[in-house]
C-alpha cells in the first residue's frame, strides 16, 4: 500500500557561490512573479548525499527531468570545501549515475550506474516483474578518483549489481548480484522453454564477490585495456536470498548485510534478516551468519564505530514483536565480537535507540563520535536530534523550522551534511561544522534557486477534533498573497503511504504539487489523517482494520471544520491524491457528493484483486485484519466499489500501466463503474510507468497538467 518518495545536460564546469547566511527572509507575494508551470517541473530534487571521511567534501546525486531525451537524468556532484564559499562542480555527466560512496580513505568514489546497455536481450524467463520496473539496462559499479577524471568500471554481467560496499583498506569492493546462469544453462532453458516466463522457478539467489580495484586501477594506469573484470573477482559467498544492502565495518574485518525476498514481492517475511560474514586473518570470508530475523522489513544499516553493532531502520514491520507497523524507528544489533577463527555464536541482542521519543525517525545516520544523527518528525516538522547512547538523552537541536532529510556525516571530522527545506524555501544540500552548529549551516547548491525568485504559497498547520475525541493535524498552503483569507476554493490533497505525513517541506513534482495548485487558487489542505506518523505509535496503528472508513471520518471531519471556520468555500470542495491517497480519493467520493471534483491515481475500490497482484500482499493482509478468506467482512466493509450506486463527483483517474504497487487493474475498474453511472470522468494510463512515474518526466508534467484543468473545469462551477 506504500507509495514510494530536468534541464539539458549539464557540461560546462558549475561554480556556484552561496551567501553564508542561508535563510533570508521571504519577500512579500506582491514583490515576486508567480512561479509557473514548467518552472515548477523544473524544480531539482537530491537523491543522495555523502560527506567525505575528512568532512571537506560532498558527493551529491541531482535527479532532474531531461525534457528532449524523455527520461529522468541522475548525475553525481562534488563539492569542496575551501575559501569563503567553496566549490560545486560536475562529477559525472551521464545522466545515469546513482548511489555514491566514499572509500574509507577518501580518495575514491564508486557508484551504481546503467550508462552502458547489457549485451543482447533479456528472454521473459529472465526478467521478474519486479525488475521490469525499474532500469531496463543492468547497473555496475563504477569508480572515480575523487580528484575528478574519468569513471572506470569495475563489475560487469548482464544482471544488475543489487548493493556494494568498499573494503576496510579501500582496495576492493564487495557487491552482491543474482547468481549467473552459463551458456550452457541458457541454451538449455531457451530449447526448453523458449520465451516463457516462470513465474517462481525462474528466480535466483544471489552470489556475493569482492573484485579487486587496487588492480584493476593499476592495469588501467599501464596501459592495459581491462576487458574481462572477472579476472580481478572472486566470490565471497552465497545466499538463498537477495542482498539489499552491504556494508563494511570500520575495522575492515566484518561484512553486514541486508536480504529480501528474491521476488522482491512481499509476500512474507521469512527472507527478511541480517547476516555478518567474518574474515579470517587470511582474508578467508565465513558463511553468511543470521544476526537478526525479525518481523520486519530492514533498512537504512550503518555499523557502529565498535565494529560490533549493526544500525538499522525498518520500512515496515516490528523488530520486538508481532509484526505491527508501527512508525518508524531505529536499533543496533549487537553481533558480537568476532572469536580467533572468525567465528561467533554468541546470541545477538537488540536494543531500540530513541526509544521514549513519540515520533518518527524519518532518517539517521552515525557520527564521528559515535552516536546518532537523527532527522525526527513531530507533526508537521521534520528536525535534527542526536543520541550518544541507546539510554541517553534524546536532544532535539536548534534549526530552522522545516524539514531536515538525507543526513550524512563524516567518519573523522564533525561535520554534517544534509537537505533542508520549507514551504518558503526550496530544498537544497548544506553543510555544518558540527550538528551543534546546525543552525548556522551554509548552503552548498543553488539548483532551485528559481523558486526563491517567485511567490510561493505560504501555509500553516490547521488542527480540528475528530468524532471520538482525537486531535487530527493538517496543513494549509494559501495561494500566494493570501494567507489567511475566509472563504476560499478547497483542494484537498491527501499524501499516500498511509505511514507518511504532510508539513513544513518544499514540495515540486507531480506527487506533491500542493503548491502548484495553490499558486493557481486553490486553498490546498493537507491533512495528516490517522495512519500517518509523527503523532504517535497509536495514531499511526488507528485505522486497522477500517483503512479507509476511520481515515475518511478523519478527513470529512478536518473540511467540516475549515468549513465551519469560515476558511473553505462550501460549495467549491475537490478532492484529490494517488496510491493510498488515491485510495482514500476513492473511497471519499462514495461518503458525500459534496465534492464537486476528483482527481485519483493508483488507488484501489476493492481489495482482493489488489491483493493478489501487487507486490505487497503481506502488507495489504496486515491492514485489513486477515487473508481475504479470514477477514472477508473487511475486504468488503472497506471496497469503496459496493457504494458506487452513491457516487455523483466527476472523477479523472490515473495509473501506470506496469503498476504492481496498487494493481493496474483498478484504475480499470474504477473508469468502468464511473462510466457504467454515466458520471463524467476520464482515465489516463502511462505506458511504460510503474507506481512511481519515474520513466518519463512528460507523464508526471501531463497527470497534473490534466488534474489542474479538471479541478477548473468542474471545481469552479
Amino acid at each position: 500500500m506504500r507509495f514510494l518518495s530536468f534541464a539539458a545536460s549539464v557540461v560546462a564546469l558549475f561554480i556556484c557561490s552561496i551567501a553564508r547566511n542561508a535563510i533570508s527572509a521571504v519577500e512579500p507575494a506582491g514583490e515576486k512573479p508567480p512561479l509557473t508551470f514548467d518552472e515548477f517541473f523544473d524544480s531539482v530534487s537530491f537523491d543522495g548525499v555523502s560527506i567525505s571521511p575528512d568532512g571537506n567534501s560532498v558527493v551529491l546525486v541531482t535527479d532532474r527531468p531531461d525534457w528532449d531525451a524523455n527520461r529522468f537524468r541522475t548525475d553525481l556532484w562534488l563539492y569542496r570545501a575551501g575559501g569563503q564559499q567553496g566549490t560545486l562542480a560536475p562529477l559525472t555527466q551521464s545522466g545515469h549515475d546513482h548511489s555514491p560512496q566514499w572509500s574509507p580513505d577518501g580518495k575514491w568514489i564508486a557508484f551504481l550506474s546503467d550508462r552502458v546497455a547489457a549485451s543482447g536481450e533479456k528472454s521473459a524467463e529472465e526478467v521478474d516483474k519486479a525488475e521490469a520496473c525499474k532500469s531496463e539496462d543492468p547497473d555496475q559499479v563504477y569508480v572515480i578518483s575523487a580528484a575528478g577524471g574519468e569513471a572506470f568500471p569495475v563489475t560487469q554481467g548482464e544482471d544488475s549489481v543489487h548493493a556494494f560496499a568498499w573494503s576496510g583498506d579501500s582496495r576492493a569492493i564487495y557487491f552482491a548480484a543474482r547468481i549467473e546462469l552459463s551458456d550452457e544453462e541458457k541454451e538449455a532453458r531457451k530449447k526448453e522453454w523458449r520465451d516463457v516466463w516462470r513465474f517462481r522457478e525462474s528466480e535466483r539467489s544471489d552470489a556475493l564477490w569482492r573484485v579487486n580495484v587496487a588492480e584493476v586501477l593499476s592495469e588501467r594506469v599501464a596501459g592495459k585495456v581491462v576487458s574481462d573484470l572477472k579476472a580481478q573477482t572472486a566470490e565471497a559467498g552465497r545466499i538463498s536470498e537477495r542482498a539489499m544492502a552491504l556494508a563494511t565495518s570500520p575495522n575492515g574485518k566484518r561484512l553486514a548485510l541486508f536480504t529480501e525476498p528474491r521476488s522482491e514481492r512481499d509476500e512474507s517475511l521469512d527472507e527478511y534478516a541480517i547476516y555478518v560474514i567474518e574474515f579470517a586473518a587470511s582474508g578467508t570470508p565465513s558463511a553468511p551468519r543470521a544476526v537478526s530475523r525479525a518481523q520486519a522489513v530492514y533498512e537504512s544499516m550503518r555499523w557502529a564505530q565498535d565494529s560490533r553493532h549493526i544500525f538499522f531502520g525498518f520500512y515496515s514491520g516490528a523488530i520486538d514483536g508481532r509484526y505491527q507497523d508501527t512508525q518508524p524507528r531505529v536499533y543496533w544489533e549487537d553481533a558480537g565480537a568476532p572469536s580467533e577463527n572468525g567465528t561467533n555464536a554468541a546470541a545477538p541482542i537488540t536494543s531500540r535507540w530513541a526509544a521514549k521519543f513519540e515520533g518518527a525517525v524519518n532518517g539517521y545516520t552515525v557520527l564521528s563520535d559515535g552516536g546518532l544523527f537523527v532527522a525526527g518528525r513531530i507533526g508537521t516538522e521534520v528536525q535534527p536530534y542526536t543520541q550518544n547512547s541507546p539510554d541517553g538523552e534524546f536532544a532535539k537541536h536548534s534549526a530552522w523550522p522545516g524539514t531536515y532529510e538525507q543526513l550524512s556525516a563524516a567518519t573523522n571530522s564533525p561535520r554534517v551534511a544534509f537537505v533542508y527545506s520549507s514551504l518558503a524555501k526550496p530544498s537544497e544540500v548544506y553543510i555544518a561544522d558540527s550538528v551543534a552548529g546546525i543552525a548556522a549551516a551554509r548552503a552548498i547548491t543553488s539548483f532551485n534557486r528559481v523558486f526563491t525568485e517567485r511567490a510561493l504559497p505560504q501555509g500553516k498547520p490547521y488542527r480540528w477534533t475528530a468524532d471520538d475525541g482525537t486531535t487530527v493535524e493538517g496543513m494549509l498552503i494559501y495561494p500566494p498573497g493570501k494567507m489567511g483569507e475566509k472563504n476560499l476554493k478547497l483542494f484537498t490533497l491527501i499524501h499516500g503511504g498511509p505511514e507518511d505525513a504532510d508539513g513544513d517541506f518544499f514540495e515540486a513534482d507531480w506527487y506533491q504539487w500542493a503548491s502548484l495548485a495553490a499558486t493557481n487558487g486553490w486553498l490546498v489542505f493537507e491533512p495528516n489523517y490517522r495512519g500517518s506518523t509523527g503523532y504517535g505509535d497509536a495514531f499511526a496503528l488507528g485505522i486497522i482494520p477500517h483503512i479507509v472508513s476511520r481515515p475518511g471520518k478523519d478527513i470529512l471531519e478536518g473540511i467540516d471544520s475549515l468549513v465551519k471556520d469560515g476558511i473553505a468555500d462550501p460549495n467549491h470542495l475537490t478532492v484529490g491524491g494517488y496510491s493510498y491517497g488515491g485510495y482514500m480519493t476513492n473511497w471519499l467520493i462514495t461518503q458525500t457528493t459534496r465534492f464537486k471534483a476528483a482527481v485519483t491515481g493508483a488507488g484501489a475500490v476493492e481489495h482482493v484483486a489488489n491483493w493478489g497482484n501487487d507486490d505487497t500482499t503481506m502488507d495489504d493482509a496486515y491492514f485489513l485484519g486477515g487473508l481475504p478468506w479470514e477477514a472477508e467482512a473487511n475486504y468488503n466493509a472497506e471496497a469503496a466499489i459496493w457504494q458506487f450506486g452513491k457516487v455523483t463527483t466527476p472523477t479523472h483517474v490515473v495509473g501506470g500501466a506496469d503498476d504492481i504497487r496498487v494493481y493496474v487493474g483498478e484504475d480499470y475498474l474504477l473508469e468502468r463503474a464511473l462510466h457504467t453511472r454515466g458520471i463524467p470522468s476520464s482515465l489516463l494510463i502511462f505506458p511504460g510507468e510503474c507506481h512511481s512515474l519515474e520513466k518519463n518526466p512528460w507523464d508526471g508534467k501531463i497527470k497534473v497538467r490534466e488534474e489542474l484543468k479538471w479541478l477548473d473545469k468542474y471545481g469552479t462551477q
